[in-house]
């Protein structure tokens, strides 16, 4: 009995230790991963990643998904700094890629600030604006650890193993492919390996706030994701959309949140200098 009551006060500490809240929206989670040994392994997993698929290395799409990257990411620097927790952002080391893949639709942010954009979902987004809703809302995926959380849950449910040491060291491959799975790249993997509705939505609203911020049209993301909804047809939905919330709700509270974000675009305004021509 006496063993038992201890175990249950280590395992209370480790979850005190553990939850966190998210940035923006202040939810409690649980991080099981410490950030510095999740992004390190993210690192390593996306120079992987880019060396198997065909990358652009110029170009006018490169040059759009850079600068709109670029201009979210001032934003976040900007945000960061006003609330004094610019430490969380140390282990970041922001990167923005384009995939040559004009059939996937599909971007995501690994932990630690790697993006990735397809061309198959530039034929959706259409213009600057509704790009910074994409890659607002995969940004906010990383911002808000949601990866983290993926992953600790897999670590768990798949690999039946509470430790990433142990992970690493008993099942690599597993685990390296957890952690493209919990990032959005589950299809290049084989492993489903959703966000939750919950996460999405919560993406969606740190994704609205940050690109007005960083100068884009809030009002842009509404129309974007009812024409990613469309461009499904009668298909099964592309990945990026497979686990996301119902299309008409999305698009009403998206239209909701536009005041909210505009109000952080003035109360938290990016310099001249940083945002885009």
């Amino acid at each position: 009995m006496q063993k038992k009551f201890l175990l249950s006060l280590v395992a209370l500490a480790l979850l005190v230790v553990a939850c966190n809240k998210t940035v923006f929206t202040g939810r409690k989670q649980l991080n099981l991963i410490p950030a510095s040994e999740l992004n390190q392994m993210s690192f390593a997993e996306y120079r992987s990643f880019l060396s198997q698929n065909k990358t652009l290395s110029s170009g006018k799409d490169v040059d759009l998904v850079k600068r709109v990257g670029n201009d979210i990411k001032a934003a976040v620097d900007v945000y960061y700094k006003s609330k004094n927790i610019q430490g969380e952002l140390k282990n970041f080391a922001w990167e923005f890629n384009v995939v040559d893949d004009p059939n996937t639709v599909n971007a995501f942010c690994m932990p630690g600030g790697k993006v990735v954009v397809y061309t198959g979902i530039l034929k959706v987004t259409q213009n600057e604006d509704a790009l910074a809703v994409v890659m607002g809302h995969e940004i906010a995926h990383a911002l808000a650890n949601h990866g983290n959380e993926r992953m600790s849950q897999g670590l768990v449910a798949q690999l039946g193993l509470t430790s990433l040491q142990v992970a690493l060291s008993q099942k690599p491959s597993q685990t390296n492919d957890l952690l493209l799975a919990a990032a959005g790249a589950g299809a290049q993997v084989g492993i489903l390996l959703p966000f939750s509705r919950k996460h999405e939505s919560e993406a969606d609203e740190i994704g609205l706030y940050l690109m007005a911020m960083a100068g884009y049209d809030p009002n842009a993301a509404a129309p974007f994701w009812d024409r990613m909804n469309k461009s499904a047809g009668g298909s099964r939905p592309p990945e990026f959309l497979s686990t996301h919330p119902d299309p008409s709700k999305r698009s009403q509270r998206l239209k909701e949140l536009v005041p909210k974000a505009r109000a952080y675009a003035v109360k938290y305004p990016v310099p001249a200098s940083s945002k885009r021509k």
